[in-house]
């Protein structure tokens, strides 16, 4: 009986940890080059943009909401720094670009946060909406058609590399630890798991929920802006067309960390597990010459799954 105490105990805590060693192991057996440096370093290099989504993505559904507008606003991000760089090209400054590109991004999910938080509209109708308004939006800047960005400083962004280590993963792994101290050592971390928890107690227990769900949104937005850009580097173009699916990949990955798409519950810990489970799974089809349409499959069963056994404890627990 200790046996199975012990061994539920060990997999509860390390479950993801277990379960990304076994698939690493089977991918390493079934592709011999999945082991070699090159092919780690890319999977870090990949994985980053959708990393960065995920972290805005787990402070959004800790606070019970949910945004699915992210990969419109990934584009608009690229759209908006083709533009910019194009107005001032023969500088190599790009940073008024990549400022443009964040801070448009953020006033766009602060529209769709404050629909949510103050005209009490469903964060799946409010997010559906702005995803269609980006899109739209980066279609018109554009005028349908891709920027290229020729910017050899720009382009380090999303190719360059400090060492071996890519330069994106390093941002990822920045921003992670900036939010994750955010989330588990500020007011404001645990003021988004009371809004998660209950909200009518978080409003009673005198915390401004609104403020909370709105500053959760902007904070998807910057990242949203961040991860379009490091994209568009990586690329070299700034396309309307580009990230589509995008926030299916960040809930997939937050729900397999362990976050609850009903609210009150999450870690940042789990997400980069789910991030690195995700990525992985991308590469082994690569790697296999398995059609990519099926990552669509997997990933949507993997998402489904996951939230059916969050609404089954959660309900086992209430």
């Amino acid at each position: 009986m200790s046996k199975n105490i012990n061994i539920s105990t060990i997999f509860r805590k390390f479950g993801l940890v277990i379960i990304l060693v076994c698939m690493c192991i089977l991918v390493g057996v079934l592709s011999p080059s999945f082991f070699t440096a090159t092919n780690i370093l890319n999977v870090f290099r990949q994985v980053s943009m959708n990393g960065i989504l995920a972290i805005g993505m787990t402070f959004v559904l800790i606070t019970g909401n949910i945004d699915i507008s992210v990969g419109s606003l990934v584009a608009v991000s690229g759209v908006i720094v083709g533009k910019v760089l194009e107005s001032i090209s023969g500088t190599t400054n790009v940073f008024p670009a990549v400022l443009a590109a964040i801070i448009v991004c953020t006033c766009l999910s602060l529209i769709s946060g404050s629909m949510v938080a103050f005209f009490k509209v469903p964060p799946m109708i409010a997010t559906l909406s702005m995803m269609t308004i980006a899109r739209g939006m980066a279609l018109v800047i554009s005028n349908g058609q891709p920027y290229i960005l020729r910017s050899k400083m720009f382009a380090v962004i999303g190719k360059g590399s400090i060492g071996a280590f890519p330069l994106p993963a390093l941002i990822f792994i920045v921003t992670l630890i900036i939010f994750w101290v955010v989330l588990n050592m500020t007011t404001f971390g645990r003021k988004v798991y009371a809004v998660g928890g209950n909200i009518k107690a978080a409003t009673a227990s005198g915390i401004n929920c609104q403020r909370v769900i709105l500053t959760v949104y902007g904070l998807m937005g910057a990242l949203s802006g961040l991860s379009g850009i490091i994209l568009a580097s990586r690329i070299g173009s700034g396309s309307p067309a580009i990230a589509e699916g995008y926030e299916m990949d960040a809930i997939a990955a937050c729900v397999i960390g362990g976050t609850s798409t009903l609210g009150g519950t999450g870690k940042l810990q789990g997400t980069l597990l789910g991030v690195l489970i995700i990525g992985l799974i991308s590469n082994a089809l690569s790697l296999l010459n398995i059609n990519s349409y099926w990552q669509q499959i997997v990933k949507g069963l993997i998402i489904a799954f996951a939230v059916i056994i969050d609404t089954y404890t959660k309900a086992k627990r209430g």
